[in-house]
């Protein structure tokens, strides 16, 4: 059974350790919004930022200390006075702040300042005291510690509890360390260093060499109650330990990691986009926990095996992070049990004749397309003629934008066989011919997605635009590629309305797609 001291304690520094990516800076509202994120989702400390770094860091770290809930919300300070002063101005107004000061210990990192083993300990103990004596709750860090001789690690460790640091965390600065030395670092510090069981220890594990996250489980194991994280594994150089990953580890492995942790995970994905949204990190697709591919399946055999008990091929439920269920993306290495439960999922019954003459068909598509869409699906088993399918088809289309005022779209259609134009405005082009077209077209469709990628480099690259819309629960999608960017997304749009009007007529009126799936895979 679990007990208060087999809590691990969930730091996060997203907006202090995550920010220094480079390209990472959030502004101002951002980091509030995350920290409120952060907090609703029962983090137990935040690191908001570093409060001497900038103005801009102090009134976002000041602010954050006011309007947090429940989390301890923690600045960070150089193992300097006037550091710790400035950290202290900007955390003291939350309930229960936190001073974090560190200062690099190893060898590498003492020829900075050019300090004397003895001279950097009388610095520690002088400034680990001094932020003691303005605040009861300290952090102290000594940076680069997996580098650092061990003697002078336990040195400085011991120097720093009894200066009155109440958390001691132990980087891995450069991700240099393995989980077996992680895990003997904790431990032995722990035995060895006079008072080390009566504070709390801490992990801080870069991703250098990919193992940043069993490292901090390994750090867990031998005694470390402190994981410190960012969501996405966001952080310098190739990152940190994913918050994501460490929760999610504890919350499965339960059985070999008797830890646990108090984090809301139905809250992970949620708050994995917005950091990726706000930072303009994306979250690479096979990204463990929160990747777009976490929980999609295209292999015929694994399709096969969820379909008949998802836990063959997953250890978690989707819903466990905030996933509306689990994804069966169909292939080139789909099945026909696959195809067969997205005919279901899309309306459709067939024979088993009929269904090897469409997973032939289905087969040769996939060999030309990365990605079959439902919508593809359908074309499969609708032998339906271009006229009926094309009931719109662009004419002609001439745009005029700039600085001088909206954009303008003059769009020419051919509606059920008969040219009609419009004239409208917009915000920037492509939303001026998105009007035009409903304006010649009236329909309720949300666009769910609108995406641009250039096929090759150059300013006369050619752009693949991709247009995703909803009604009613029915999907449909629309591609096209042209140099002409506005172009290839007014007939990317026109497409998907087409495929659109082809959906709704096979999966009848009322009919929605989204209940029927959930049926399915109920």
């Amino acid at each position: 059974m679990s007990t208060e001291k087999d809590r691990v304690v969930i730091f996060d520094t997203t907006l202090r350790d995550g920010e220094q990516s480079p390209g990472a800076t959030m502004t101002h509202d951002e980091k509030l919004e995350i920290a409120e994120l952060l907090d609703d989702m029962g983090v137990d400390i935040i690191e908001a930022g570093f409060p001497i770094a900038s103005e801009g860091d102090f009134r976002a770290v000041s602010e954050i200390a006011q309007r947090s809930k429940q989390a301890v919300i923690c600045g960070l300070a150089r193992a300097q006075l006037l550091d710790i002063d400035r950290c202290w101005e900007a955390v003291k107004q939350s309930e229960r702040p936190r001073i974090h000061t560190f200062i690099g210990t190893s060898p590498l990192h003492r020829a900075i300042p050019n300090l004397t083993m003895d001279e950097m300990a009388e610095r520690i103990h002088e400034t680990v005291t001094h932020a003691r004596n303005l605040c009861d709750n300290v952090q102290w860090s000594p940076m680069d510690a997996t580098r650092t001789e061990w003697d002078y690690l336990c040195r400085v460790v011991e120097i720093a509890i009894k200066a009155g640091a109440t958390t001691i965390n132990i980087p891995d600065t450069v991700g240099y360390t393995a989980p077996v030395e992680s895990a003997d670092l904790i431990r032995k510090l722990i035995e060895t260093v006079p008072g080390g069981d009566e504070v709390v220890f801490a992990t801080h594990c870069h991703n250098d060499l990919g193992m940043a996250t069993a490292n901090a489980l390994a750090a867990v194991a031998g005694g470390a109650r402190q994981i410190e994280c960012t969501i996405n594994g966001l952080g310098e150089r190739a990152g940190n330990t994913a918050l994501e990953e460490v929760v999610m580890a504890l919350k499965v492995r339960g059985d070999i990691m008797p830890y646990y942790t108090e984090i809301d995970t139905k809250k992970i994905m949620h708050i994995s986009r917005r950091v990726s949204t706000v930072s303009g990190f994306p979250v690479q697709f096979n990204k463990a926990i929160v990747g777009k591919n976490a929980f999609a399946h295209e292999s015929g055999i694994h399709q096969d095996g969820m379909l008949k008990n998802a836990e063959t091929f997953e250890i978690m439920r989707p819903e466990d992070v905030g996933i509306a269920g689990t994804s069966l993306p169909l292939g080139k290495h789909s099945g026909r049990a696959a195809l067969r439960a997205k005919l279901k999922d899309l309306g459709v019954e067939v024979g088993d004749n009929q269904l090897k003459d469409i997973f032939v068909r289905f087969k040769d598509l996939a060999d030309r397309k990365k990605e079959v869409f439902d919508d593809d699906i359908l074309a499969l088993v609708t032998a339906t003629t271009d006229g009926d399918s094309n009931r719109l088809e662009l004419v002609n289309l001439r745009v005029v934008c700039g600085t001088g005022g909206p954009a303008e779209a003059q769009l020419e259609m051919e509606v059920d066989g008969q040219d009609q134009s419009a004239t409208c405005h917009g915000d920037g082009p492509v939303d001026a011919c998105f009007k035009a077209v409903r304006e010649l077209h009236p329909n309720k469709a949300r666009l769910q997605l609108y995406q641009v990628h250039a096929v090759t480099e150059g300013t006369d690259a050619q752009a693949t635009v991709s247009v995703r819309l909803e009604e009613d629960g029915i999907i449909a999608t629309g591609q096209s590629a042209d140099t002409d960017t506005v172009v290839a997304s007014v007939r990317a749009y026109i497409q998907a309305l087409n495929r659109l009007m082809v959906r709704r007529s096979k999966m009848g009126p009322g009919a929605d797609t989204r209940e029927i799936s959930y049926k399915e895979m109920g």
